[in-house]
């Protein structure tokens, strides 16, 4: 009676792809069990990342209006597109590469002054650029285009002030202040 009770039984009673899904395993849900791991919830709720979205947002919204139209009639339109899609870019990096960890990755690099280095420079350079646009609306008044430029200048304008306040929060946190005066105090 022995000899015909295979050798191997397993007493599990879940299925094998549910017990890889709860492992992270090769299904979808794994892969999202692994994605949100490795996110910094934390960062998501703070005020420099809600900057950061709207960075992202409206300076889409910028070089959307500046790129439909035609910014060739006034020259320093190639200037206020270059800026607009290089921190449009290197934003959405940027705030990806802190969503998902990467400064625990790269330990060696300095990130509060990185990031409030790129937050300054971003904030000198879009102010060049929405003073440049803001300059060149004048030629399109009487086209259809008007509208689209002026629209341009004004998300300029608060993409500015979204990276000139991203530099001042960037700042405290380099400096360890983190802006809550709570936190700093020391009981006596």
């Amino acid at each position: 009676m022995m000899a015909d009770f295979p050798s191997k039984v397993t007493t599990e009673t879940g299925s094998p792809s549910s017990q890889s899904t709860q492992q992270g395993g090769n299904s979808l849900r794994g892969l999202a069990a692994n994605v949100t791991n490795n996110m910094d919830m934390s960062f998501i709720r703070s005020i420099p990342s809600v900057l950061m979205m709207a960075q992202i947002f409206l300076g889409l919204l910028h070089w959307a209006l500046i790129a439909s139209s035609p910014y060739m009639f006034a020259p320093a339109n190639g200037w206020v597109l270059f800026v607009a899609v290089t921190f449009w870019l290197l934003t959405s990096i940027l705030f990806l590469s802190i969503v998902f960890g990467l400064q625990r990755r790269l330990s060696a690099v300095p990130w509060p002054i990185t990031v409030m280095v790129y937050h300054g420079v971003a904030t000198i350079l879009y102010l060049t650029a929405f003073l440049a646009n803001a300059a060149s609306v004048q030629p399109f008044y009487h086209t259809y285009f008007f509208g689209h430029m002026a629209a341009a200048a004004f998300f300029s304008a608060v993409v500015t002030a979204a990276y000139g306040v991203s530099a001042f929060f960037s700042y405290l946190d380099w400096k360890g202040d983190g802006g809550n005066a709570a936190t700093s105090t020391v009981p006596t």
